[in-house]
């Protein structure tokens, strides 16, 4: 089993749906399982379940700010993407070479950041029981919102790396207002290097879902 990943760089948040859209259905019609690893500009996605209360602050202070706001169809409520997060869309065919159970591979994720955080950086992670994501204590460190269609799942996780915390200040992440958010650079106290980070969740994809993993060269059409 393959498993195909691409470095995107730092992308314009549209432009990469627009890309996943593309491997989503290439994966449909048998392409191996996409990984997209990248960094976005400034942005608040919506998610389906996403309430407008808990975006903070007026749309036009927002742009004014520097921040693009966007409504999605992944699975969640509101969260930030922003300069030093490690963003991961996985474009997986769960139904062929994962089970089929969305929960299930919610899970699996959770399992493989909170292995990789602890293995490469000492960090006790857990996750919850009612809330997607892995926290460290009462903080969430790394987000999860997926959608799927057709047994393949689009967008994916969010670490925090080196992430300017006061962006969340502009909203309720996840909807969760008794939650806070942070930092492998606010926990470890300097900050991570992200060519590295990239190699480690690569391993760690490997070794939690047994992939071989290729490096994408090939155009997107």
């Amino acid at each position: 089993m393959n498993l195909n990943i691409r470095d995107l760089g730092v992308i314009n948040y549209l432009e990469a749906y627009d890309i996943q859209e593309k491997l989503l259905e290439q994966v449909g019609e048998g392409l191996d399982d996409q990984l997209l690893l990248l960094e976005h500009p400034k942005v608040i996605t919506m998610g389906i379940n996403a309430k407008s209360e808990n975006i903070l602050l007026p749309d036009e202070a927002l742009k004014d700010m520097g921040f693009d706001i966007v409504r999605t169809r992944r699975g969640g409520d509101v969260t930030y993407h922003g300069p030093g997060q490690l963003v991961g869309y996985t474009i997986f065919n769960i139904k062929k070479n994962h089970g089929g159970s969305i929960k299930t591979f919610v899970h699996e994720l959770e399992a493989l950041f909170i292995e990789l955080l602890q293995e490469y950086y000492d960090i006790n992670a857990i996750r919850d029981e009612i809330n997607s994501g892995v926290f460290v204590g009462s903080s969430k460190i790394v987000a999860i919102g997926l959608s799927v269609k057709s047994g393949i799942t689009m967008h994916g996780f969010a670490l925090n790396a080196n992430t300017n915390l006061a962006d969340f200040q502009t909203i309720v992440p996840c909807g969760l207002a008794t939650r806070g958010v942070t930092s492998l650079e606010n926990i470890i106290g300097h900050p991570v290097d992200m060519v590295l980070l990239k190699n480690q969740v690569q391993l760690a994809f490997t070794k939690r879902f047994g992939y071989s993993t290729s490096t994408g060269t090939q155009a997107i059409v």
